[in-house]
């Protein structure tokens, strides 16, 4: 899962990312209003977690175009301003959730992840295809009674195919979910995750289906 994190704090900026990543997330770091606009109105995330005390264009500024475009983007603000009308008016321009420098990470993360329950498996803890069984807050696939054992890439495919039950997902919308804004994209590279990922789920009623032209569908079969 892909999130986007806005702070000209480059320290602080670092240590949050590193934080993210550590629980197998993608993080897209940017430190100003204006690339963060750009990104959010190009790119795709599970959550975007936005300073509001950026350069060139201010957190809520940011916000406010998102919601603009009709986006509902989970969005956590960050600020250091102790004002509670800075924070009605950012939760009045659409903020999912608010927190206050200086904070603990163990607290940042445990936001984000209610967020990203929210966003990718509606509220829930965990998604299910069949015999699949993807639980968010551990990151971890179980088919059966067996964990599944997937590189970081094939994680990202499948958290992505999972999320989204009965939708057919084409190799770019993945790519962009896999890779980040630092990275090449590259949509060939995702025929190999796939085809990975079909040789692990083989002999269980889960299959990756290909709808040629079009892209990827995760589905239960019966058996």
């Amino acid at each position: 899962m892909r999130v986007l994190l806005v702070e000209d704090h480059l320290q602080l900026a670092e240590s949050v990312a590193q934080a993210l990543k550590s629980h197998g997330l993608t993080v897209d770091v940017l430190h100003d209003g204006v690339a963060a606009d750009l990104a959010l109105a190009s790119e795709e995330y599970a959550v975007a977690v936005l300073d509001v005390g950026l350069p060139r264009m201010d957190g809520f500024e940011v916000l406010a175009r998102l919601r603009g475009r009709g986006k509902t983007l989970p969005v956590l603000m960050l600020t250091a301003r102790s004002d509670v009308k800075d924070r009605v008016h950012g939760l009045n321009l659409g903020a999912d959730d608010y927190l206050a420098k200086p904070f603990e990470l163990t607290e940042l993360e445990a936001r984000v992840k209610a967020l990203l329950r929210r966003s990718v498996l509606g509220g829930e803890r965990q998604q299910r295809c069949g015999p699949l069984v993807y639980d968010l807050d551990t990151r971890r696939f179980a088919l059966g009674n067996d964990n599944l054992t997937l590189t970081s890439r094939e994680q990202s495919v499948l958290e992505a195919l999972i999320a989204r039950p009965g939708r057919v997902m084409s190799k770019e919308q993945l790519a962009a979910q896999v890779f980040g804004l630092d990275e090449e994209a590259s949509p060939d590279a995702i025929e190999i995750y796939i085809h990975r990922l079909r040789k692990k789920l083989d002999g269980h009623p889960v299959a990756i289906v290909t709808f040629r032209g079009l892209g990827y569908l995760l589905e239960h079969r019966d058996a």
